[in-house]
């Protein structure tokens, strides 16, 4: 069944602001909204395979954030606080009610927010979720790395061709990388993107730990959550959702084998499965 997936705009006040977001949207169901994690991605990367799976009994959208794919890209801080005032932004706008949320990496850490914040969605989808941990082995250096002056050039000319694409997704999703996953992250990203990667991360790394964590909140969310994490994920441990799953009182735990930090690509037919057994 082929499912239509168009693309649309939409104006949102966030902070004060009014920002243009781009999202992708099609299928008809109950609503489901995607939201992929910060940098090197965007709502035709994470989702490319499984928007027009899980658009067969849903409504799916999927953004790209403020500072992401085609939408606007202003020059401020970027905070996981910003992006889950997007999100609710955005689900007033078009009078969402009751979505359920998948979040990737850090758009994991946006739907757990939204959810903790009072949001009451449906269900609750965490892949590779950020948001679930104090702190990681990489922090401590890219806390360093990201006050080094002219980082965003050198961060810029590390993925500014294809070739540099293809070797920084090594270090997430594996050796064996699709030559479409490589063009969707080289066609997403922009030094824009770059900049606000960097501003986030800046924001997030401090210099005793990651600001966000959830951890101690998690018992106190009652929505029914999924949590999928790749085996091998060599940024997020695979502990993390584990430890997460121990706490929330209405939770499963998918954990895929031979798998990195990116589920929906490197293994959809697996991922895709799971979310619609769930969802």
């Amino acid at each position: 069944m082929n499912v239509a997936i168009e693309s649309n705009r939409v104006t949102l006040p966030v902070d004060g602001e009014a920002v243009d977001v781009r999202y992708l949207a099609g299928g008809e169901g109950p609503p489901l909204i995607l939201l992929h994690g910060i940098g090197l991605d965007a709502a035709t990367v994470s989702w490319r395979h499984a928007m027009p799976v899980l658009a067969e009994d849903h409504t799916v959208y999927a953004l790209d954030l403020p500072g992401h794919g085609a939408s606007d890209k202003p020059r401020r801080t970027y905070t996981t606080e910003y992006y889950v005032d997007t999100l609710s932004a955005f689900i007033d706008e078009l009078e969402i009610g009751g979505a359920g949320l998948v979040g990737i990496s850090m758009g994991g850490a946006v739907a757990l927010g939204h959810a903790l914040g009072g949001g009451d969605p449906e269900g609750l989808v965490l892949v590779d979720s950020y948001g679930l941990g104090q702190d990681a082995y990489w922090r401590s250096g890219a806390s360093v790395a990201l006050r080094v002056p002219f980082a965003d050039s050198v961060l810029w000319g590390s993925v500014g061709s294809r070739m540099a694409v293809r070797s920084s997704l090594r270090g997430l999703a594996g050796r064996s990388l699709p030559d479409e996953l490589v063009d969707d992250v080289h066609d997403a990203v922009s030094p824009a993107t770059m900049r606000t990667m960097r501003s986030w991360q800046r924001h997030e790394f401090q210099a005793d730990g990651l600001r966000t964590d959830y951890t101690e909140r998690l018992s106190d969310l009652t929505t029914e959550t999924l949590l999928i994490h790749g085996r091998d994920d060599p940024l997020l441990p695979v502990s993390w959702s584990e430890r997460a799953s121990g706490r929330l009182p209405d939770s499963e735990l998918a954990v895929i084998k031979k798998c990195g930090h990116w589920p929906p690509r490197e293994r959809p037919a697996q991922f895709n499965r799971a979310v619609g057994e769930f969802v």
